[in-house]
């Protein structure tokens, strides 16, 4: 769906709020009531912004919004210059007076995807890497997961970047499903879970994203990350905290939040 030039102001007024540190009182415009027009404006300011995307996030859509949306994922790019290796212990900015969290969850690195149409066991195939991780969301309107999955969509997804933890040893034999994962802040817990509620797991979410993104006319080149949606719940968090993922009681990520 191409964006009207409604949209492209959306997105216009979007990644320009993004840029200037400008926090939003009120959406930009129309809000998007479906994907596709979420989509479109999502795809208009991916062309204005022009950097490198190296991931995308993948995150739920609950369960009484799947009718009227028309699917159970949404997804949003992660811009190759927010991405971090975790090992340097990053120091993740924020929007301070906008919206803020930090996510818990398995990353996937695609190998080369293709053209082949995959199922839920064989999207294994063309995955090259799986890590631990914490996806940092933040948008400059506060609202953001306020008024639906569209209007979260339509603002990257409310991504503002990606901590690469350690990858998972075995991953292709390891039960990820139900491994065990904690997050706290500050050294508090605020979470623990598993991904058995997580719709059909990681690749699932793998899954989902290559089909929407064949769709969009997008590619997805070897080395491409997936944040594949929080497993303990979406963690607001503020400039000057710290947030800590414990994934199988052993494997640690970690960052520090200051005001972008």
């Amino acid at each position: 769906m191409l964006a009207t030039s409604d949209q492209q102001n959306v997105a216009r007024a979007l990644i320009d709020a993004r840029a200037g540190k400008t926090p939003l009182t009120v959406y930009p415009g129309a809000m998007p009531q479906t994907m596709a027009e979420a989509y479109a404006i999502q795809d208009s300011a991916i062309a204005l912004d022009g950097r490198r995307i190296g991931g995308w996030k993948v995150g739920r859509i609950a369960a009484e919004l799947v009718t009227r949306y028309g699917g159970n994922r949404l997804t949003g790019p992660i811009f190759a210059d927010e991405i971090f290796d975790g090992a340097a212990d990053p120091v993740m900015p924020v929007y301070a007076d906008g919206f803020a969290a930090a996510e818990a969850e398995i990353l996937l690195c695609f190998g080369d995807v293709g053209t082949r149409v995959y199922d839920i066991d064989s999207v294994r195939e063309c995955i090259a890497d799986v890590r631990t991780g914490i996806e940092i969301a933040s948008s400059p309107f506060p609202e953001i997961n306020r008024h639906g999955p569209a209007v979260t969509a339509s603002d990257y997804g409310n991504n503002k970047g990606l901590i690469l933890g350690p990858s998972i040893a075995d991953w292709r034999g390891a039960d990820l499903v139900r491994m065990p994962v904690e997050m706290a802040i500050d050294g508090e817990a605020v979470g623990a879970a598993t991904m058995e509620a997580m719709l059909d797991g990681p690749f699932g979410s793998a899954l989902f994203l290559i089909d929407i993104l064949r769709a969009r006319g997008i590619a997805i080149p070897p080395g491409t990350w997936v944040s594949a949606g929080a497993i303990t719940g979406i963690h607001e968090i503020k400039p000057g905290q710290r947030a800590e993922a414990l994934f199988d009681g052993k494997i640690r990520v970690g960052c520090s939040i200051k005001s972008y």
